[in-house]
């Protein structure tokens, strides 16, 4: 009997142990949204105030849109999909942003960015294969936070192709 009691006991905290546990995977993408997030910040220093109003062609966003979308996907998948917490900005405000200067830009991607972070770090790892509604069918939260973190590489690309066709040296890649 003690011994079964003792066995019991030693399998319950070893379990407790076990599942407060940080998941690799949510650490992980900590770590790669850090140097996501620190590359798409240095690739908008990169471009002077003059070239934030540039765009390649007709039908492509601007250098501050790009950025400005950026923000606004990060802030519209993380509080809708990971967490309960009113995003720093709204859609509107953050569209209201386009033309202004470089400074208030880079601000409002950074906090954007941090409140995606936070909003990843807080998930509860049992949530991670949660299935959310989304436009595109039922995801994960997992599959939430890959898409975020593939939107923002797909529009960081653009912006250092933009920096490119202004004669502009993008930053070192910031990768893993």
């Amino acid at each position: 009997m003690t011994v079964h009691f003792f066995s019991t006991l030693l399998f319950i905290s070893l379990s407790g142990t076990a599942f407060a546990q940080p998941s690799p995977y949510l650490t992980e993408m900590a770590e790669q949204w850090k140097n996501s997030a620190t590359y798409i910040l240095d690739v908008a220093e990169q471009m002077p105030d003059s070239g934030y109003a540039y765009k390649p062609v007709a039908d492509e966003m601007r250098f501050d849109e790009q950025l400005l979308h950026i923000a606004s996907n990060m802030l519209w998948l993380s509080s809708t999909h990971l967490t309960t917490q009113k995003p720093p900005f709204t859609d509107a405000q953050l569209k209201q942003l386009a033309g202004k200067p470089k400074s208030e830009i880079i601000a409002t991607l950074r906090q954007s960015l941090a409140f995606a972070q936070l909003a990843m770090e807080n998930l509860p790892i049992g949530e991670l294969d949660q299935t959310v509604k989304f436009f595109a069918g039922p995801k994960t939260k997992r599959q939430i936070i890959n898409l975020m973190h593939d939107h923002l590489t797909h529009h960081r690309a653009q912006t250092i192709v933009y920096l490119r066709l202004n004669g502009i040296k993008p930053p070192s890649y910031v990768g893993w």
